[in-house]
């Protein structure tokens, strides 16, 4: 996993400024008032910051952006970055500060001087969710970052705060990792080895390989794999946190390594994007580890369906009939309409074996969710009213776009088949939308659900405030919050 750039909190020491190396940062708040450590920089540079915060550059920054002057005199750093911040900043604000900061950093070893401003943990999160780089298979990179510190008055507070925050950022990496490999390296098999290294936190992690799941009669799943020669898995990982044998929540995850969408294929345009449809169950494990790191007092497992939709001759055609481990029969119009047939077998499986509390199922299931609500924010699909408002308020508050989408007759009669119980596609029309009501029919009387289509937001093609672009880690923070909210034992 990509290691997070090494953050430390220390109280001020003016004289250390001076000959600090790489980046000063300076937190300047509403009215331009500078504190100690900052008119100790002033004093350094001559007047030089105090002039750029009078300026009409520093007047039209938005709060959590920075004025950077290069080279100042009288300091052995590189540049002196001014991020406006208020003095008690929203969670949201202060990542984003501390993004901006990661982001005029580029990888240099950065002073933060934060003694006039709260949420310094926050400042640090963003910090580091900025400068993420999966550099991996780039021969010629530095992957070396160098590291972050805080001055302020409370470091202890701060370093406190930073153990709680710091387990949503390996989280993140993970997921950013597993979103990022190429399908070649993630192959089904390295997916689920990486996930059995999560039981060094104390998550029990159990692979079911073909032949198990083919006693299951995971016929849905199985069908989708049968192109490749990548074997089909299922991995689960539990999380047993609460300390008894409550019904655990039930984080389930589409984890197609690669889809080329199988005999009805994909146009060749793009096509190399599909190495992220794996995106919900990497969201799944960064929850996971997330949540074992922290050592969340709650009972979650996550189940994952790993496969690779390829075509061949031993591929699914359009107008096969398959059967599921529910026991419905499902005609494939559409084989690229792949991973509502891997999400059906695991949910199913995962009501049948845990009898979870409420379940969550994530997938880059749709392009017609792109189409809706583009990269702004993910689709959510729920029964339940009670649970898709904790979820949505979760997400609000870590400022990760969702959306509640409608379900109902209208669309399920969409996916009627003449030959069998239900076709695994309605058409083009509100697709979004006719994916999650074949869905629905896999959640059992009374278990809460939610499904969450984030195929516009697990990978982007720019820079976001929080992520460079590419894969973004989405989900990860708000589960963790409906955990801490909704399950989590006090």
């Amino acid at each position: 996993m990509t290691t997070p750039v090494s953050v430390s909190f220390h109280a001020t020491d003016l004289p250390a400024i001076e000959e600090a190396p790489g980046r000063i940062a300076v937190v300047v708040p509403e009215g331009g008032r500078l504190g100690q450590a900052a008119r100790r920089v002033n004093r350094l540079t001559r007047g030089a910051v105090a002039r750029a915060v009078a300026s009409d550059r520093f007047a039209k920054l938005k709060d959590g952006q920075v004025l950077s002057l290069g080279f100042p005199v009288g300091l052995a750093a590189e540049a002196v970055d001014i991020l406006r911040l208020p003095r008690r900043p929203d969670v949201d604000t202060a990542r984003k500060g501390g993004a901006a900061l990661a982001r005029a950093a580029a990888g240099a070893e950065t002073l933060v001087l934060a003694d006039v401003t709260r949420r310094v943990a926050e400042l640090a999160l963003g910090f580091v969710l900025r400068g993420y780089a999966f550099t991996d298979h780039k021969t010629a990179d530095d992957k070396t970052r160098g590291a972050v510190s805080f001055m302020g008055n409370e470091p202890e507070a701060a370093q406190a705060a930073w153990q709680s925050v710091s387990p949503l950022a390996e989280g993140i990496f993970l997921t950013r990792d597993l979103v990022s490999e190429p399908a070649n390296v993630l192959t089904t098999t390295e997916f689920a080895t990486r996930l059995e290294g999560l039981r060094d936190l104390g998550v029990e992690v159990e692979v079911l390989e073909e032949a198990a799941l083919q006693e299951l009669g995971m016929g849905a799943l199985l069908c989708v794999g049968r192109g490749s020669s990548s074997p089909s898995k299922v991995v689960v990982m539990r999380w047993n946190g609460a300390g008894d044998d409550s019904a655990p929540l039930a984080l389930i995850g589409k984890g197609v390594v690669f889809d080329t969408g199988g005999i009805s294929l994909k146009p060749s345009l793009g096509m190399e994007s599909m190495t992220m449809d794996m995106g919900g169950a990497g969201t799944v494990a960064g929850t996971i580890h997330a949540l074992a790191r922290r050592g969340a007092r709650a009972n979650v497992v996550g189940l994952v369906g790993l496969i690779e939709n390829m075509p061949s001759g031993d591929a699914v055609r359009p107008g096969d009939v398959i059967t599921s481990m529910k026991g419905d029969t499902v005609e494939v119009i559409n084989t690229d309409a792949e991973g509502r047939l891997v999400l059906c077998d695991v949910m199913w499986y995962a009501q049948t074996r845990f009898k979870p509390a409420a379940m969550v199922d994530l997938a880059t299931l749709t392009g017609a969710c792109i189409v809706a609500l583009g990269h702004e924010n993910a689709a959510v699909f729920s029964n339940d009213d009670d649970l898709a408002d904790g979820f949505l308020k979760a997400a609000g508050a870590e400022a990760e776009g969702a959306w509640r989408m409608p379900m109902g007759q209208a669309y399920d009669d969409l996916m009627k088949s003449t030959v069998a119980d239900v076709k695994n596609s309605g058409g083009r029309a509100a697709g979004s939308i006719t994916a999650a009501q074949f869905l629905r029919r896999f959640v059992q009387d009374g278990v809460p659900w939610v499904h969450l289509d984030i195929a516009g937001v697990a990978h982007v093609s720019r820079d976001l405030p929080l992520s460079p672009k590419g894969a973004t880690g989405w989900g990860v923070l708000a589960l963790n919050r409906l955990v801490a909210d909704r399950f989590e034992k006090g």
